[in-house]
C-alpha cells in the first residue's frame, strides 16, 4: 500500500523534486518506508511506499527494461503470481519479485486492456514515453482512490486531495452542488469531490492524458447483477468456495497479517478463514451502552482461537480524534463509525501491517435490511397508480408519527425517488431550511434523485432489490465504506484488504437470484446458509451493528453544544443558518424528533471547512 501523486504540465516547464516532494511530503502517512521521484520533460511521477510485498526491491517509480513505460502504483494485486507466469511465457523478463512490475508488462502486452485482467484494488498512473501519454486507472469497486485536476496548463493526480492542494497555483473553492449532496448522502458521489475543480476517477475507470490536454475516460467494467435461475445448493457452494479462495488470495504478503473483528457474520467469516491457514490476530472496538460488541467479538475470538485485541472508545477519546480524522479524509465523510474505524486501525497498527475486513458483502449478498423492503410494500404494489397518488397525498398531511403513515408514503413513492442508497439525511425540503443559498441553486443542481437515476436507467430490466443493491454498489460503497476504509487505515500506515470485494467473487454474487440474497425476511439469507458449518452457530443470525455509535444520546448533553459551538465559530455562516441549526438541537433535546445525523453531518461540515478552507495552508501542507 501507498501513495502517488504527479504532473502533467501542458505548457514548456519541467516538474521539479522539490515540488514533487512538497505533494509526497503531506500523504507520508500512507508510505512511511520509502520515496521516490522521476521527472522527464513535462511528466513528474512521486512516490511514497508502505512496504508489504518484495520489501527490499519494490522501489518506485519503476520502469521497463528500456525505461520506454514507467509506473507508480498504490495497491495490491492478488493474481499477480500467475500473471507473472504467463507474461514470462509471452517473453518478458523481470528483474523484482513486485506485482508493480507485473503491471507495467501487463500494459505492454495488453496496452489499455491490462486493467481486464488484474484481481485487486489499485490507483496507478502509467507514464507511455512512446505513445507520449499518461495512462491512470482505478479499480474495479474503487478499493482505492484516484483524485485529479485538469487545467489548460496541466493534470494533477494524486492518491489523496491534500496532495494535489500542495501543488503550485491551487486554488480551494467549495462546489456548491456537491455540498448540496453531501447533505443527503453524507458524502460526495462520483465523481465530484467537495473542492471546485478536483474530480475522482470513478471506479473501474481508466484515464488517458497528452501533452495537448487531450483527456479520455474509460469506463471498463460495471457491476451489473445478472441473476440466473440455479438450485440454491449450486450457490451456495460457489460462495464458500469463492470466498476461501479469495481470503487464501487476500492474505499473500511478507508482513505480519491481522483481521477486523465485530459481533457480525461477515468478518467472523473472513477471521475463521484466516484462522484456518494461520494463527492470527483479531482486533474490535467498541462504546459503552447496549451496543458494545467487543464482549461478543472477544468471544468470538476465543471460539476461533485468536489472538484478540480489543478496545472501548469513550466519548472523549472520540472527539480528541476528530481533528486528525477530518484532516485524513479531505473531503467530509459524516459517517459516525469512520471513528471508530480510525481507533480500531490505530489499535491494529500496534501489531500488524496488513488487515482483512469485510466491507462489501452486503453489497454483494444483500445484507442491509432497507433491501427487505419491496417485500414488505408488496400489498400496495398492484394499486393503479390514482389510487397510489391520492394516498400518497393523504399520508403527506398526517403528522409524523401516525400510525401506518411511513408505510403508506414509501409504498406509494417509486423506488427510484425513495431509495438513493444506504444514507438519506436532509430530504430538499429540509436543505431549504437550514441552507442560506440561493432558492434558484436549489432548483438547478442535479440532485439526489437525478445522481441516482443515471445507475436507475440503467436497471430497469432487474429486480427492486438487484436495482437497490446496484444503487449501493456505484454511490454508497465508493462513496462511504471504501472512502473511510482507506483513509482511517492509511492514516496509520495500515493496509486493509477487502476479500469480499474480488472480482471473482462478484461474478459469482451477480448471478444469485434476489429471492436467494433475501428470503423469509432474512437478509444475505444465500450467504448465511453458506457458512452453515463454517463459522459459530450464533453469529449466523445475528443482527448487523457495524461500529454503533451513540450518537442520539450524546448529542443531548454536553456533546452537543460541543458541535453547536464548532458550527457557530467555523466560518459557515455563508452557507448554513445558524439559528435554524440550534432550534434543530433544541428539538432534539426536547424529544421532538431526532435530529442526530443531521446535527453531525453539518458538524462535520464545519470541521472540514475549519480544516481545508480557514486553517490552510498550516494544516493542509504540514502531515498529521
Amino acid at each position: 500500500m501507498c501513495g502517488i501523486t504527479g504532473v502533467m504540465y501542458f505548457e514548456d516547464r519541467e516538474p521539479t523534486e522539490a515540488s514533487l516532494k512538497q505533494m509526497t511530503d503531506v500523504i507520508v502517512h500512507r508510505g512511511p518506508n520509502d520515496e521516490g521521484f522521476w521527472t522527464e520533460n513535462r511528466i513528474g511521477l512521486g512516490f511514497r511506499r508502505l512496504s508489504v510485498i518484495d520489501i527490499k526491491e519494490g522501489h518506485q517509480p519503476l520502469a521497463n527494461e528500456d525505461e520506454t513505460v514507467w509506473i507508480i502504483f498504490n495497491g495490491e494485486i492478488y493474481n499477480y503470481k500467475e500473471l507473472r507466469t504467463m507474461l514470462k511465457e509471452r517473453g518478458h523478463i523481470f528483474r523484482t519479485q513486485s506485482d508493480t512490475e507485473v503491471i507495467v508488462h501487463l500494459y505492454e502486452e495488453f496496452g489499455e486492456d491490462c486493467v481486464k485482467h488484474m484481481r485487486g484494488m489499485f490507483g496507478f498512473v502509467i507514464w507511455d514515453r512512446k505513445k507520449k501519454q499518461l495512462f491512470g486507472a482505478r479499480d474495479h469497486f474503487g478499493i482505492k482512490p484516484f483524485y485529479y485536476h485538469v487545467s489548460d496548463r496541466q493534470f494533477l493526480f494524486g492518491s489523496e486531495i491534500k496532495s494535489l492542494l500542495a501543488a503550485e497555483g491551487m486554488n480551494r473553492l467549495i462546489h456548491t452542488d456537491s455540498l448540496l449532496n453531501y447533505l443527503t448522502f453524507q458524502y460526495v458521489p462520483e465523481p465530484h469531490t467537495m473542492f471546485q475543480g478536483i474530480y475522482k476517477l470513478p471506479p473501474a475507470h481508466s484515464v488517458t492524458i497528452t501533452f495537448e490536454g487531450k483527456m479520455t475516460l474509460h469506463k471498463y467494467w460495471d457491476p451489473m447483477f445478472e441473476p440466473e435461475e440455479k438450485p440454491f445448493d449450486y450457490y451456495v457452494e460457489q460462495i464458500r468456495e469463492g470466498l476461501k479462495e479469495s481470503v487464501k488470495l487476500h492474505m499473500v504478503s511478507d508482513v505480519e497479517r491481522g483481521c477486523f473483528l465485530s459481533s457480525g457474520i461477515d468478518s467472523t467469516a473472513i477471521a475463521t478463514h484466516m484462522r484456518n491457514i494461520e494463527p492470527i490476530r483479531t482486533f474490535s472496538v467498541g462504546f459503552d451502552g447496549a451496543n458494545n460488541e467487543t464482549p461478543i467479538a472477544a468471544q468470538t475470538a476465543a471460539t476461533l482461537g485468536t489472538e484478540h485485541y480489543d478496545k472501548i472508545i469513550t466519548q472523549d477519546d472520540f472527539f480528541a480524534t476528530m481533528p486528525k480524522a477530518i484532516w485524513h479524509q479531505d473531503e467530509p465523510v459524516a459517517d459516525p463509525s469512520a471513528i471508530a474505524l480510525y481507533h480500531v486501525a490505530q489499535l491494529a497498527r500496534e501489531h500488524v501491517t496488513v488487515v482483512l475486513s469485510g466491507e462489501g458483502a452486503d453489497e454483494l449478498f444483500g445484507g442491509y435490511r432497507i433491501y427487505r423492503e419491496p417485500q414488505s410494500l408488496k400489498p400496495l404494489d398492484g394499486l393503479p397508480p390514482s389510487v397510489k397518488r391520492m394516498l400518497n397525498r393523504f399520508a403527506r398531511i398526517l403528522p409524523s408519527g401516525v400510525k401506518g403513515r411511513n408505510y403508506v408514503l414509501r409504498g406509494t413513492t417509486p423506488l427510484e425517488e425513495r431509495f438513493l442508497g444506504n444514507a438519506k439525511i436532509f430530504s430538499e425540503d429540509m436543505k431549504a431550511e437550514v441552507l442560506r443559498l440561493d432558492s434558484e441553486m436549489l432548483r438547478a443542481y442535479k440532485n439526489p434523485v437525478q445522481i441516482a437515476g443515471d445507475y436507475y436507467n440503467k436497471t430497469k430490466h432487474l429486480d427492486p432489490v438487484s436495482r437497490m443493491q446496484y444503487i449501493d454498489m456505484n454511490l454508497w460503497m465508493p462513496g462511504d465504506i471504501l472512502m473511510k476504509a482507506d483513509k482511517m487505515t492509511m492514516a496509520h500506515s495500515l493496509e486493509l484488504r477487502v476479500p469480499f470485494l474480488d472480482k471473482e467473487l462478484f461474478e459469482v454474487a451477480r448471478r444469485i437470484p434476489a429471492k436467494y440474497r433475501i428470503a423469509n425476511g432474512t437478509t444475505k439469507y444465500i450467504f448465511r446458509k453458506a457458512m452453515e458449518g463454517i463459522i459459530p452457530d450464533p453469529i449466523l443470525n445475528r443482527p448487523k451493528l457495524g461500529f454503533p455509535v451513540p450518537l442520539r444520546d450524546w448529542m443531548k448533553g454536553a456533546m452537543g453544544d460541543m458541535v453547536m459551538d464548532q458550527i457557530k465559530t467555523s466560518g459557515i455562516e455563508d452557507y448554513i443558518d445558524i439559528e435554524a441549526v440550534e432550534k434543530m438541537l433544541h428539538k432534539h433535546r426536547i424529544g421532538q424528533g431526532d435530529y442526530a445525523r443531521r446535527l453531525w453531518t453539518l458538524y462535520i461540515f464545519a470541521l472540514w471547512h475549519k480544516t481545508f478552507m480557514e486553517e490552510l495552508p498550516k494544516r493542509v501542507l504540514t502531515a498529521y
